[in-house]
């Protein structure tokens, strides 16, 4: 255990860069850090760290015990969080990321009823539409809208929505329904940032993958604001369809250019793969596909 001790000494020192820090952060002496750093360095035989004046920096030997030991005690820790929670009640915070609309009109209903079931879990969830790296720790989970995913990852689709192009009534019938991509050029658009596809809008034109450049006169990073200006006649947006559900039931958008609509967008729970999954984890993952596939406007 004494090992164990002083490799995790060793890892803080790297991460916080000073002896002093990490001894401030176990509330111990800084020379009691030294000593288990020479512990370390002399059961192992070779010298981890480059001591200065100025800064401190990893041996080549210091790298490769570095990497290998965060590995493991990365592993230890979930090895005793999912071992703790066997035959007890699953708790814990959970952090998760989500996309704005998505998060907002749909994450929260699916959250209150998985805390019906698991009361002790308590959610953390920070509404976006950046992609965040799941790798730097800040979250347990992503939810990504999405055609496309990053390797390393484990992906578990959740629901899945049509991206499709919309329009009011009374937009279309001052300035006509394009029928045409290419007529979308002599029409007012609202775009959405922030997307993976960035200034375009995509089509599927035969079979074939299109992107144009919208001539938006009104863009925004929030679905709503955009649903609402469509629905006000200030334009045609592209959209998610879970974005536009209510305006479509309430007959105050329509779909124009169904032809052209490119295929589903999957939607998925994403998170770092684990040789020990953290039960607060793994059962909101699980409720998350039952809940969907249960409230399955988002499941076709």
């Amino acid at each position: 255990m004494a090992k164990l001790n002083n490799t995790q000494v060793f890892c803080r020192i790297v991460e916080l860069g000073t002896f002093t820090a990490v001894a401030r952060e176990m509330n111990l002496s800084a020379m009691m850090i030294s000593k288990y750093m020479a512990q370390l360095e002399e059961s192992l035989g070779v010298a981890l760290l480059n001591r200065t004046t100025r800064q401190l920096s990893m041996t080549e030997a210091g790298k490769i015990y570095y990497y290998r030991s965060k590995q493991l005690l990365d592993d230890f820790s979930e090895l005793e969080e999912y071992t703790s929670q066997l035959g007890l009640q699953v708790k814990g915070t959970l952090k998760i990321s989500a996309p704005i609309d998505f998060g907002g009109l749909y994450m929260v209903p699916a959250i209150d009823a998985y805390q019906r079931a698991y009361p002790d879990v308590k959610i953390l969830m920070t509404l976006h539409n950046s992609q965040v790296n799941l790798s730097e720790g800040s979250f347990d989970l992503s939810i990504l809208v999405t055609d496309t995913l990053d390797l390393g990852v484990v992906a578990r689709k959740i629901a899945q929505t049509r991206l499709c192009t919309y329009a009011s009534p009374d937009y279309i019938a001052e300035h006509g329904e394009p029928q045409t991509i290419a007529e979308l050029s002599s029409h007012r658009c609202l775009h959405y940032m922030d997307t993976p596809h960035k200034d375009y809008w995509v089509f599927n034109d035969d079979g074939e993958e299109v992107k144009i450049k919208a001539n938006w006169h009104f863009a925004s990073n929030n679905g709503r604001a955009l649903c609402q200006a469509a629905a006000l006649g200030m334009g045609i947006t592209q959209a998610p369809e879970l974005s536009v559900m209510n305006y479509l039931e309430q007959g105050k958008l329509m779909e124009i250019l169904p032809a052209f609509r490119i295929p589903s967008l999957e939607i998925y729970a994403t998170y770092l793969q684990r040789r020990f999954l953290p039960a607060k984890l793994a059962t909101f993952v699980d409720f998350l596909i039952k809940y969907f596939a249960e409230n399955n406007r988002l499941t076709k």
